[in-house]
Parts: structure tokens; sequence; C-alpha cells
């Protein structure tokens, strides 16, 4: 696993989880397993997408593993305070799969290949440990799709500076446009993407609030140090640009992303 740029702070807990409250339906809606079916959820942080799965799928068993400690703690805490029976904790390195080949019915994995450096590689541990016939579900970003109005030269650049930021950790920030040729490159067949676009205008207060002030704009403010150290912007254009992105939220703005959610099935 590489850095990953949000870094651990409860700040950047508290928004993946307004993140995966305001999205449940539109990343979601159309994911659930059959009862009995062991599932692995593939980098599953803090727990923000653990809560939804378990609450989908009652009578799956969900193994959920995470590099970091950490976040694993925050997990753990997450599920026993929601009462999930169905789902446990496993430290481990998404590269090195601490389990046997044929061990799992479905793999999922959500905002966790845009923090690698070598997707391909991942994406064939989760071949090799799912089950003949057994599916993967990835679900990631892509922040060249964002777009606002009023326009913002300013917002753009701040913009860049995540995906740069991203990149140079190893990571790639503009992923979701990938998953097809990554998904069928790494020999899964039945291979399907389809993009889950999230627009944002005064009549969706509860998305103007949870996405694009919570989700997005709180993911773009959250590398401002690093922006500015690395010398990618002014602190002027930075402040200007935080500004517009938050000025898309009064009742004449408006803001759109899209996201890309890919399947496919081990042969």
């Amino acid at each position: 696993m590489n850095q990953y740029v949000h870094g651990y702070s409860k700040k950047e807990s508290c928004r993946l989880a307004d993140q995966a409250g305001t999205l449940t339906e539109l990343l979601h809606g159309d994911t659930a397993y059959p009862a009995g079916s062991r599932v692995l959820e593939a980098g599953c942080g803090v727990g923000a997408q653990t809560l939804t799965l378990s609450r989908s799928s009652p009578d799956a068993r969900f193994e959920c593993m995470d590099i970091s400690d950490v976040s694993l703690n925050a997990a753990r805490q997450m599920a026993a305070s929601q009462q999930l029976a169905n789902v446990t904790f496993r430290q481990g390195d998404i590269y090195h799969l601490p389990y046997r080949t044929g061990s799992f019915d479905h793999v999922f994995v959500c905002f966790v290949l845009e923090h690698l450096s070598d997707p391909p590689k991942a994406l064939a541990g989760f071949r090799r440990v799912l089950k003949p016939g057994g599916t993967l579900t990835v679900i990631e970003g892509d922040h060249g799709s964002y777009y606002c109005h009023p326009r913002s030269r300013a917002a753009d650049l701040t913009v860049r500076c995540l995906v740069k930021i991203q990149s140079d950790a190893g990571g790639d920030a503009l992923i979701g446009r990938r998953l097809f040729p990554l998904l069928s490159e790494a020999g899964y067949s039945g291979v399907a993407v389809s993009p889950r676009m999230v627009y944002v205008d005064a009549s969706r207060p509860a998305l103007v609030d949870g996405f694009t002030r919570k989700t997005f704009t709180a993911m773009v403010e959250g590398v401002r140090d690093q922006a500015l150290a690395m010398g990618l912007i002014d602190e002027q254009t930075w402040n200007q640009g935080i500004a517009d992105l938050y000025r898309t939220t009064r009742a004449d703005g408006t803001f759109c992303y899209t996201f890309f959610k890919g399947f496919g099935i081990r042969p």
C-alpha cells in the first residue's frame, strides 16, 4: 500500500463517514451478496463502507482487511457500536493477501486502487483469492470528472494540486476512467463498468452539504499544507479556489462529479 494522502485524522474519518452516508444508494444500491457468501473487503479503512455492506447483506460473512492498525481500531469500534454480527477484521497488505487461493466468493474494493502504485498487482491478488466464478466489485472516483458552476480557474487549480500530490505519492486520482482496461487486463471475465454521476444543486440540500461541502471540498482542503509546501500553488489562489468550491453551494451554484463502478468474474 502506498501513502494515504488524506491522512488518518479524526477529521478524515468523519469525512469518510459523510461520504459513505451521502452516496449509499448511488454506489451500493445494486450491491448485495447471497446468504452464506464469504466476502473480502480489501482496504476497509475505518469501516465507512463496511457498515453499508453488512446491513445490505446481513446473511453474508465479511472479512474486512486493512494495512493500518489505526484505521482497523476505528473500524472495530464502529462495528461494535452498530452491533454488526457478520463482520471480522484483519490486518494485512493488499499486495500480499494473507489468504489461501480460492478463499472467497466475492471481493469488494472501494476507493483503494487510487492509492496504489501497482493496481494490476493488487487485482491479480484479488483474482487469486476468489473462487472460480467469484466476483470482484471495484468503486473508484475520478477527480478529472469534476466541474461546477460558477466556473472557477482557481478551483480547478486547487483540485489539480490534489491530483498531483496523489500522483507523486504513487497513486492515481484519475483512475476511475481506467477501470475497464485494468480489470480486463488482469484476467477477469464479464467486465462491466458503469458511471455513477453525482449532480448537486440547491434542490438537493442533502448532497450540497454531504457531498459538495463535507466530501469533495473537505477532501481538497485537506492537502492545503502539502500543496503550498510543494510550491504547486500560491496561497492567494488556493484560498480563492476553496472559496469558489464553497461558492457552488449557494442557491445558484451547481456541482458535478463521476464515480465508476467496475465488476468482473474470476474465470
